[in-house]
């Protein structure tokens, strides 16, 4: 059992740090300050900070991230933390970084969204060490693992969230260059991202709103209204079929319910 540091902030670090608890001694969480969220803009904490405050873990959160932070161990290991480590850190610890494709393939923000979107069928976990240039670190450990043609972000990320906990364990001491060539880039998902235009085929629509399920949501103007799709599928007469949609200020639905109450 290593003692190590977790950086991480949203619900997949959160995740990952949840079943690394039971592998390993975490000395501390480094994770985002409290921020305002929702609709209320009320202050809260990050998923992995209230996933430490469960475990009882000590919590850093630092509002910038510089060399004058305190990090009292050796290896950390970054998961959907958010934040550029500088330079000064990576060259005072070891940063392992767990990111949910098979690099080089979809390095950037949104591995998983931009797989699903472009039709991948197949992704995985790579575990690399962090380098100044993004996601280019040489490679410590990786697995993949099929995306099924349900699946979606959720089901995508849970799986990866499993992987990569048994890739850490234990944690990886040989780590070989990763290759540049075939490198793609998986940009964060803008507004622009979650909009459904109508037009395009069935099955890329039914792509993308699996790749923004369960936790952002694709929107589109049925029946003349605004709504978030939350599943669809491409029906038998291959056109577009949403299944779960959420009206705007209401609440989830299955389509065919929401299809009743406007009548």
């Amino acid at each position: 059992m290593a003692r190590i540091g977790v950086a991480a902030t949203a619900p997949f670090g959160a995740d990952v740090l949840e079943r690394l608890a039971e592998l390993h001694e975490i000395a501390f969480v480094l994770t985002r300050p409290d921020r305002p969220r929702g609709r209320g803009r009320t202050v809260a904490p990050p998923p992995a900070s209230l996933v430490a405050g469960g475990l009882g873990l000590p919590v850093l959160q630092p509002e910038r991230l510089d060399g004058s932070v305190e990090l009292p161990v050796e290896t950390i290991v970054a998961v959907a933390y958010g934040l550029l480590v500088p330079t000064a850190l990576l060259e005072r610890h070891i940063w392992l970084n767990v990111h949910p494709s098979l690099l080089p393939r979809w390095r950037g923000a949104a591995p998983v969204e931009r797989a699903i979107m472009a039709g991948d069928e197949e992704t995985g976990v790579t575990i690399i060490r962090l380098v100044e240039e993004l996601d280019a670190g040489p490679v410590g450990a990786r697995e993949a693992f099929p995306i099924g043609p349900d699946d979606d972000a959720g089901a995508v990320y849970d799986r990866a969230a499993e992987v990569a906990a048994r890739l850490l364990d234990p944690l990886p001491g040989r780590f070989t260059p990763q290759a540049d060539e075939g490198a793609t880039y998986a940009d964060k998902i803008t507004t622009a991202d979650r909009e459904l235009d109508l037009s395009r085929p069935a099955a890329e629509l039914v792509r993308q709103v699996r790749a923004l399920s369960p936790h952002i949501g694709a929107r589109g103007v049925l029946e003349g209204r605004p709504v978030t799709v939350w599943r669809a599928r491409v029906a038998g007469d291959g056109s577009f079929e949403p299944l779960e949609v959420q009206p705007e200020g209401g609440r989830r639905m299955e389509h065919a319910a929401w299809l009743r109450g406007l009548r």
